[in-house]
């Protein structure tokens, strides 16, 4: 029925619809790309590695998918962590989909909330790097006048 929300066994609302690269909506019976399952979790080593593959592969909405599920089930200590790098990947997304407002708005707010953990980052993660990163990237396309594609990709980890 037209207009009616996919809703998983427990009720809660999903959206079944195909996806394309950059996580947009495609009409249902198109063909889109593999998506993440939504109680996707990963431990941090694990998921930190394929978030970095759906990054470099230029999928930075599903990288966020990964990482939001890290978030979620993080330790209170970890969740501003896996919550900024997930903004990352949806600032990215945004950039990606000519989104500059967006783009800028969440990827300084993730750099920020990261940085708190440059001193000490867990699981190898290169904070200081993907700080210098996202505010570089916020500042170009806050600069830019067209929808270009973004060249640089972040690296999650220094390994």
């Amino acid at each position: 029925m037209p207009g009616r929300r996919d809703r998983d066994a427990e009720g809660r609302a999903r959206n079944a619809r195909p996806r394309d690269e950059l996580g947009r909506p495609l009409p249902h019976g198109a063909e889109g790309v593999e998506r993440v399952p939504d109680d996707f979790v990963l431990p941090p080593v694990e998921a930190l590695a394929e978030a970095q593959r759906f990054f470099d592969a230029g999928r930075p909405f599903h990288a966020h998918e990964v990482l939001e599920g890290s978030w979620k089930a993080a330790p209170a200590q970890e969740r501003e962590l896996w919550k900024g790098l997930a903004q990352l990947g949806v600032g990215l997304t945004h950039a990606e989909r000519g989104n500059r407002a967006g783009a800028a708005r969440l990827l300084r707010r993730g750099a920020s909330r990261i940085s708190d953990y440059a001193d000490a980052p867990p699981y190898g993660i290169a904070v200081a790097s993907l700080v210098a990163w996202a505010q570089a990237l916020a500042d170009e396309v806050e600069g830019s006048t067209a929808a270009e594609p973004v060249s640089r990709r972040p690296r999650l980890t220094s390994a």
